[in-house]
């Protein structure tokens, strides 16, 4: 993990509010699936990114969770959290793909425990009506895959990073966050169709830019929800010559739980979350079929792979 996590008391949360209360802040609130998230920061191209990243909500709608951003301390990235209050006091945060994931996870934190909406770090698709989730570690190519597929006749974007699921009657309903994506400039080298979506945007300290898909794919492309059928895990491995292949839920689960369920933005990670988690996993694998999929050879070679072992089920 990039970032330090610490658990504060509300005590603490308030001795910080006093002391940064009257700091210049530009704030903004996103609506992240029905959460009121309000941003703090001193960075005005951190809310501009924001603004262009996330459904925006009236300033009149009580905050539900906020993320503050402050300097100081170690000078290291670092979180410290207030639960009760789900609020997220940042220090040191340069880096907005971490500012977003943070807030994706106050959002997740409070849905998990009132509304039995859960969080996953992956990419969630619209298959000719059929959903298809990417879960993977960083650095596997869950996004390249994700917009490689969005290449295919009739599918449409949920979400590209970050998706909610609700398990109901058996099945599994995913849902988007974000009203852009925050994708890495080059995404037009490895798929040319996308390259003039990156034409003329601004590209971050970090190389990536908040781009809308609409522009390339028309209007309908992202929809907000789908019934997930099909889960793919990805993983790098040059020690497995296999490409794609089947495998059950169990092994889909303990393969999650090994690789810390592919999501270190958690902010809460006591014995009772990690259950809850866990059993969320549970419920929503069994309702799926599940491919594991190595991402070792290229991206256009694994693309056949992926396509050839969905063909027939999206």
């Amino acid at each position: 993990m990039a970032y330090k996590v610490t658990i504060i008391s509300p005590e603490e949360k308030e001795a910080l509010y006093d002391r940064h209360h009257l700091d210049p802040f530009h704030t903004c609130k996103a609506d992240v699936h029905g959460c009121a998230i309000k941003l703090y920061t001193m960075d005005h191209e951190v809310k501009d990114l924001w603004e262009d990243n996330f459904y925006a909500i009236s300033e009149g709608v009580r905050s539900h969770g906020r993320v503050i951003m402050l300097q100081g301390r170690t000078g290291s990235p670092e979180v410290l959290y207030e639960p009760l209050a789900k609020t997220a006091f940042l220090f040191n945060f340069d880096y907005y793909g971490w500012v977003k994931s943070v807030a994706l996870a106050v959002a997740g934190d409070i849905l998990e425990d009132e509304h039995r909406v859960h969080s996953v770090h992956g990419a969630a698709l619209d298959m000719d009506g059929k959903g298809v989730a990417l879960i993977a570690p960083s650095k596997t190519g869950k996004t390249t895959h994700a917009w490689g597929l969005l290449r295919q006749p009739r599918t449409r974007l949920i979400s590209d990073d970050w998706f909610f699921v609700r398990v109901m009657g058996g099945q599994s309903f995913a849902y988007g966050s974000e009203k852009n994506c925050y994708v890495d400039s080059d995404i037009g080298d490895i798929w040319p169709e996308y390259r003039k979506l990156l034409e003329g945007a601004k590209v971050d300290n970090h190389g990536r830019s908040i781009v809308n898909l609409r522009w390339v794919t028309g209007p309908g492309s992202v929809v907000p929800s789908v019934v997930l059928h099909h889960v793919l895990l990805l993983k790098r491995d040059k020690g497995d010559s296999r490409m794609v292949r089947s495998i059950t839920s169990d092994e889909a689960l303990a393969h999650l739980v090994s690789n810390d369920l592919c999501n270190p933005h958690q902010l809460v990670r006591d014995e009772r979350k990690a259950t809850l988690r866990v059993r969320f996993f549970d419920q929503f694998l069994k309702g799926t079929e599940i491919l594991m999929v190595n991402t070792v050879a290229s991206p256009g070679d694994v693309q056949v792979g992926i396509l050839k072992s969905l063909r027939g089920r999206c």
